[in-house]
């Protein structure tokens, strides 16, 4: 985990991007966060860039690959597994089923989002700022 590396979102609600822009520049990290709209874009990304990305924050209901698809192609991929990149759902819904299937992939968090801004902005605060915290393997090398 590169604490410094760009946050991925995987979000194909544009509205929902836009929000999340603005939080995150509300919120002034040094992170660039790069922004996806479907998964295997996403994926192809992971795959070819030499960037250690921080965290993943990854819709689950997505066109062409769900989160679901997305975390288990990332989760069984040698070479993404090894670059120890948390893996959330942020999500407009739960479900147990989708919780219990997301934690079976070995996710690292299962949020949804919250219906004000004020509330999306402390979610990602919270978010962003306990895995800023969190050691990982990876900060042994």
């Amino acid at each position: 985990m590169n604490k410094l590396g760009p946050i991925i979102i995987i979000e194909d609600d544009q509205d929902d991007q836009d929000l999340l822009v603005e939080i995150f520049a509300n919120l002034g990290y040094p992170n660039k966060v790069i922004y996806f709209s479907d998964g295997n874009e996403a994926l192809a990304y992971l795959n070819k860039t030499d960037t250690q990305p921080f965290l993943i924050l990854s819709d689950i209901n997505m066109p062409k690959i769900n989160g679901f698809e997305l975390r288990d192609k990332i989760f069984t991929n040698e070479l993404l597994q090894t670059k120890c990149i948390p893996y959330l759902f942020f999500t407009t819904s739960a479900t147990k089923k989708s919780v219990i299937d997301a934690y079976a992939l070995s996710v690292q968090g299962f949020f949804t989002k919250p219906n004000t801004m004020q509330s999306l902005e402390n979610t990602i605060r919270k978010i962003v700022e306990y895995w800023q915290e969190c050691i990982a393997p990876s900060q042994f090398d």
